[in-house]
This record gives structure tokens, C-alpha cells and sequence, in this order.
């Protein structure tokens, strides 16, 4: 599976991480594996170029967008793999339009994308649910940025196959 990422700026992926060390027996993402998921690009037997060439297309004209998160938030019972998994909550009316736009070209993944999107920027997966309650009361400063590129990345492989820029 290919994915449409948004790259997060080092003061989130650092924010993460401080308090994924509230949750001790949960799994943080790693230094550098923070993201977000604009959308999930399903290859269907096809080149992974092809699709990739296809997204670009599409993204050819799309002006950058702004993000916001203010919040951390969680899924106590994820889609798949283990739970709960905490999150920061992203308020970004851009990256939803994106998404849809996205949608309307690429096959969706039933029960998280469409209108089932929750863009957010995972801390930790699974754990303890007393520990992770705890991270959701927590307050923290409002981060906000401009994203003006998306990532390609290879969940098969666990790389960026690229980056595409937005509004030029």
C-alpha cells in the first residue's frame, strides 16, 4: 500500500514523543516515522510509478494548506492493529478538501477514509488505557504550520518514495 503523506514539522514529532513517554507499555512512533495520512493510494497490481505519476497529476495545481493541532485525542478501539491509539487532533479544512478530492480519484479504504477521515498525527499505539486516558486530559500549546509538500510513502518497503510540492 502507497500513501499520500503530510510531512510534520520537528516541534510536533518532538512533542509526540515527549508524551508518548507518558504511556511506557505503548509503542511510540519512532524518530523521523511521524506523519499524516492525506490519503491511502491503493496500487491494485499496478506500478507503484504509475500511481505515483497519476497523484501528481492530480496535484498539480493544489494551493498548500494550513494545519492546526490543539489537541490529543484517541481511537479506544482502532480499525485495525492494536489500541488505543493516541493522537494529535488536526484542524485543517485544506487537508480535508484534499482528501475528498483524492476520494473522488483513488478507491477509498472503507471505515477510515472519506467521510470516515480523521486526519490526526499518531503519539502511540496501544498500551495502557489508564495511561492513554490520562494523555487526553492533557493541555498543549497550539501548533500550526503550512504545508506546501506531500510524501509518497511505501508501507511494503517503509521508505519515502518522493515528495510532491503544492501551490507553485
Amino acid at each position: 500500500m502507497f500513501s499520500l503523506n503530510v510531512p510534520v514539522p520537528g516541534e510536533v514529532a518532538r512533542l509526540a514523543s515527549d508524551l508518548a513517554r507518558m504511556m511506557p507499555s505503548a509503542t511510540p512512533r519512532e524518530r523521523g516515522e511521524h506523519s499524516m495520512v492525506a490519503k491511502r493510494l491503493a496500487t491494485d497490481d499496478r506500478p507503484p510509478a504509475v500511481v505515483e505519476a497519476r497523484a501528481r497529476e492530480l496535484l498539480a495545481d493544489e494551493p498548500a494548506f494550513a494545519v492546526r493541532i490543539a489537541g490529543v485525542d484517541w481511537f479506544e478501539e482502532p480499525t485495525s492493529g492494536p489500541g488505543p491509539v493516541v493522537y494529535f487532533a488536526v484542524e485543517s479544512p485544506g487537508l480535508r478538501a484534499l482528501h475528498e478530492r483524492l476520494c473522488e480519484a483513488f478507491d477509498t479504504v472503507p471505515d477510515v477514509e472519506s467521510d470516515d477521515y480523521t486526519p490526526h498525527v499518531t503519539i502511540a499505539r496501544g498500551g495502557d488505557r489508564e495511561a492513554a486516558r490520562r494523555l487526553l486530559d492533557r493541555e498543549i500549546d497550539p501548533i500550526e504550520w503550512v504545508v506546501d509538500e506531500l510524501a509518497f510513502y511505501d508501507a511494503e518497503r517503509n521508505l519515502e518514495s518522493g515528495r510532491v510540492a503544492l501551490g507553485r
